[in-house]
């Protein structure tokens, strides 16, 4: 099995959007082993070396106790979660030297974006679903963020 480029590219980006931490990949003279940071970056090493044989093997991630959710608000406050729809980067700004979308405290309305993630070098705005008061955000700028991992929580109003 020979990999061409574009094979390699898409392997890199469907490495990035999994939970694997860990592949080794030998495919004729290629050999490729990908490794990623702990909540650093999105990016992987890459190493090419000779190699005699076609072989894939993926290494499970270590079994890592999940960091603790926040302390939900309390029973009487009903809060909107806002979660993620996909796989990606949380961008809580338009750009690096502009202003967050939105800060705890803010009020927001419905239809407003609050945040940014990019996906596969696409950005995608995420908006509010509902008015009223940012509460809590969870996540931090430029952190990995899985689908459905809750982002943020809005107060309805």
């Amino acid at each position: 099995m020979e990999l061409d480029l574009n094979q390699v590219r898409e392997l890199l980006l469907m490495f990035d959007q999994t939970s694997v931490t860990e592949l080794n990949l030998k495919s004729g003279e290629l050999e490729l082993q990908l490794r990623k940071r702990e909540q650093i970056s999105g990016s992987a090493p890459v190493v090419v070396a000779p190699a005699p044989a076609s072989t894939v093997t993926p290494i499970p991630p270590p079994a890592v106790s999940p960091d603790p959710e926040p302390p939900p608000p309390p029973a009487n406050r009903k809060t909107v979660d806002i979660v993620a729809p996909m796989v990606g980067t949380f961008y809580r700004a338009p750009a690096p030297d502009e202003p967050p979308f939105v800060e705890v405290g803010d009020t927001v309305r419905k239809g407003q974006v609050v945040c940014i993630i990019e996906a596969m070098k696409l950005m995608n705005e995420i908006e509010s679903e509902v008015n009223g008061q940012v509460v809590e955000i969870l996540v931090q700028n430029a952190e990995p963020i899985e689908y459905g991992q809750t982002l943020m929580r809005i107060l309805p109003n």
